[in-house]
């Protein structure tokens, strides 16, 4: 299965977002949504204030907050360390619900080694690129060769053919591929199931084509999508960029917390 991606333009100025509710179960994207975007994935910087916020929002939802990337469970908790909370990883296919107990690893599919292969020979031809291969997925980045997008979703597309199971995904200038059973939206319903997170009002803030199926989750609940940067429309609420996600959620600890 392909995704296509979302064709990149500046964001859109949406409506304010809603105030928070401490009914609510808030879910996060991290890259592009949390962090500003890296020329790398290893190159992003956590704010300090971020964590501080987190930890706090985190308390005033009595732990109803949790951390969904594409990204492994593992870098997640190094990101944000000390700070543990609950997090999916690789697209659905790892899931901690209560830290520090260790990640679930939920991914049916392997990504077969000949796959990596190909992704590795894709590295090595093509100056810019930069190749994860995580436990259960990987992700083809070319922010540095945005003119080979479409050849490196081809060639991957066609290394695929005949692999059951896999999901080609396309993101902010990345392709990814991973178990098509697990998304973003099957961790939210995960997380929906598990006491803390039943019953509450589901809220998912992203902003690449591979938190849509995060929004579809919380709004077939009942919930709020909220999303970012291009995702973001005129009308409907959602964000700019990254520096109005992380004022947001400032302001949002300063109230749980009394402070205003």
């Amino acid at each position: 299965m392909i995704e296509t991606a979302i064709p990149e333009k500046p964001g859109l100025p949406p409506e304010p977002p809603p105030p928070p509710g401490s009914n609510w179960a808030l879910f996060l994207d991290i890259d592009g949504t949390l962090l500003d975007i890296a020329e790398t994935p290893d190159r992003v910087w956590v704010p300090p204030r971020l964590r501080r916020d987190l930890d706090l929002i985190s308390h005033s939802l009595n732990g109803a907050l949790a951390l969904i990337s594409g990204r492994p469970v593992s870098d997640i908790d190094r990101l944000f360390a000390p700070l543990r909370l609950p997090a999916s990883g690789q697209h659905g296919g790892e899931w901690r619900p209560e830290p520090p107990r260790p990640a679930e690893v939920l991914a049916a599919r392997h990504v077969p080694d000949s796959l990596r292969d190909v992704a590795d020979r894709l590295l090595r031809l093509h100056p810019g690129v930069v190749v994860e291969q995580k436990s259960h997925a990987i992700a083809v980045h070319y922010r540095h060769a945005p003119e080979i997008g479409a050849e490196l979703g081809r060639r991957l597309a066609e290394a695929m053919a005949g692999i059951e199971g896999l999901q080609l995904l396309s993101g902010r200038a990345v392709w990814e591929v991973k178990d098509s059973s697990q998304s973003k939206g099957t961790a939210v319903q995960r997380f929906m199931s598990r006491p803390g997170f039943a019953g509450r009002l589901p809220v998912f803030i992203g902003d690449d084509t591979t938190d849509l199926d995060g929004f579809l989750a919380v709004e077939a609940m009942g919930g709020i999508a909220l999303p970012v940067g291009r995702l973001a429309r005129p009308g409907k609420p959602g964000f700019t960029d990254p520096d109005a996600v992380r004022a947001w959620l400032a302001e949002f600890a300063a109230v749980s917390q009394g402070e205003r």
